[in-house]
């Protein structure tokens, strides 16, 4: 009886160590692949241009920093015809330029519905 007792300990502390290899194995893989990780980075890093020295950072125009422009732009009128026309029937071949507009640009007006539905009644 004492004999199957040592055996069976034996099988289970048999198993235990299989274990515990498999897992410090698996450990080594992790730490080997970080290793190599890390040593590849600092290889492609070593190949790559330096970061910009302050002289060659970009400044700010002489005039200061560039504002946005509003203005109302007005389309060139499409000329009217009986026939369907293609672009290249439209001036400057269908690129027609901008021109500074005349007036305000249009606004929606209170009380209207604005582009959503009829503004009739019903609408508030």
């Amino acid at each position: 009886m004492n004999q199957a007792l040592n055996s069976e300990w034996m099988d289970m502390a048999a198993g235990r160590g299989g274990l515990a290899a498999g897992v410090i194995a698996a450990g080594v893989v992790v730490v080997a692949v970080l290793i190599g990780a890390f040593w590849l980075g600092s290889r492609v890093r070593r190949r790559e241009s330096p970061p910009p020295t302050p002289e060659e950072q970009p400044r700010l125009p002489e005039g200061g920093p560039v504002r946005e422009v509003r203005e109302h732009r007005e389309p060139d009128e499409v000329p009217r015809s009986d026939t369907r026309l293609t672009p290249h029937d439209l001036p400057n071949s269908g690129n027609s330029p901008t021109r500074t507009g005349s007036g305000e640009r249009p606004r929606w007006n209170e009380g209207s519905s604005g582009s959503f539905g009829s503004g009739g009644p019903g609408g508030s």
